[in-house]
């Protein structure tokens, strides 16, 4: 099994920054894609950003220019810099990993139990 763990969430003003962060660990063999998503209260989960194993990285819209994600393969970490921080960016946050336990089994989607932000003055 894959374990998932956020951290970094809080409360942030407007215009503010928050790091997040996120560590996988378990019966990994190799990670394919690793990646943030957000659900707001009343709305379905959507897409902030993901990164592959190769660095490329893939944002919503909504965050281009102001969220940056990174990742640590030796580390399986991913973080995800936030700046300029809106009220529409308040949302739990959760880390997706597609990970496979070996080389002969297809990646699968494992997510963490998510991390709260919240922007407000």
């Amino acid at each position: 099994q894959v374990q998932v763990v956020e951290s970094g969430g809080g409360l942030v003003q407007p215009g503010g920054s928050l790091r997040l962060s996120c560590a996988a660990s378990g019966s990994i063999f190799s990670i394919y894609a690793m990646g943030w998503y957000r659900q707001a209260p009343g709305k379905q989960r959507e897409l902030v950003a993901t990164i592959t194993n190769g660095g490329s990285p893939t944002y919503a819209d909504s965050v281009k220019g102001r969220f940056t994600i990174s990742r640590d393969n030796a580390k399986n970490t991913v973080t995800l810099q936030m700046n300029s921080l809106k009220p529409d960016d308040t949302a739990v946050y959760f880390c997706r990993v597609d990970s496979r336990s070996r080389a002969t089994v297809p990646f699968i989607a494992t997510w963490g139990q998510g991390t709260l932000v919240t922007v407000s003055s």
